[in-house]
């Protein structure tokens, strides 16, 4: 069995995705599975029955804290009994990532497989993911983000998807703030927010948030703790984590605080 634990805005359609591809996959979340609507049937809140057929795990979970309830804690899926390998979809430091191998079963293989794209692109199985792992495992797994996603990067050894992941998210977080600052200087001059938008698609500021700042669902919120804006503070942090030794720092920590003080736009 395949098990997703975690099923928020990225993990519930990841889940259906895989089920829509024909595996038998399911689903664990700490809601009740009441709240999961039509994908309720394959959901369970009760961690036994869940980890007693589990096979392969997918983790996306919010941060460490709940990763580390995931494998050892609470749930403890990482010492299920017929558990073979588990992928980490979260976006975490790299760091703690390379701590796990020692701590997870040496016969479980260990990838990570973070990804891109927000809840838009997870509702369309069009991710992108970002891979670390040994290269068989890696092959074992492709039928799976073959179901939930449209791009692969290989980037080497456990670890390396991560690293991959938390350098690209500094760059999002980058043009998440700009974008943003652009468009209230824009509201200020009198400018069209979609004529700007527009304009940035074809332009030298082009960027990802920008052109899909009406698709993606967290283009006009403000910073709060347990929300997506939240979630990106926390992979600047993640990122400023694996920063080499001596680095400045000082514009990933400006980008973070810029961030955190974001405001909901109407």
């Amino acid at each position: 069995m395949i098990g997703i634990a975690g099923c928020g805005r990225m993990g519930a359609p990841m889940l259906a995705a895989l089920r829509a591809a024909g595996f038998d996959a399911r689903g664990f979340d700490i809601r009740p599975p009441i709240e999961f609507g039509p994908l309720a049937p394959a959901m369970t809140d009760d961690p036994a029955p869940f980890a007693a057929d589990l096979k392969t795990l997918l983790t996306v979970v919010r941060d460490i804290d709940q990763t580390e309830d995931v494998l050892f804690g609470a749930q403890g899926f990482a010492l299920a009994p017929r558990i073979e390998r588990v992928l980490i979809c979260s976006t975490l430091s790299p760091r703690y990532l390379h701590g796990l191998r020692d701590r997870v079963p040496a016969h479980v293989a260990l990838i990570d497989a973070p990804m891109s794209g927000a809840q838009v692109a997870a509702l369309e199985a069009r991710l992108s993911f970002m891979l670390g792992g040994q290269p068989a495992d890696l092959h074992a797994v492709q039928p799976l983000l073959d179901a939930m996603g449209v791009h692969f990067h290989r980037m080497g050894p456990f670890g390396a998807g991560m690293q991959a992941k938390v350098l690209n998210n500094l760059l999002a977080a980058a043009s998440t703030a700009m974008t943003r600052l652009v468009l209230d200087w824009a509201d200020s001059a009198g400018l069209d927010e979609n004529d700007l938008l527009a304009l940035i698609a074809s332009s030298s500021g082009q960027n990802w948030f920008a052109s899909g700042f009406n698709d993606i669902e967290f283009a006009r919120d403000g910073h709060q703790p347990d929300n997506t804006i939240g979630i990106l503070v926390k992979d600047v942090a993640s990122a400023l984590d694996a920063a080499p030794d001596g680095a400045d720092t000082q514009l990933p920590e400006a980008v973070q605080a810029a961030i955190r003080a974001l405001k909901a736009r109407p």
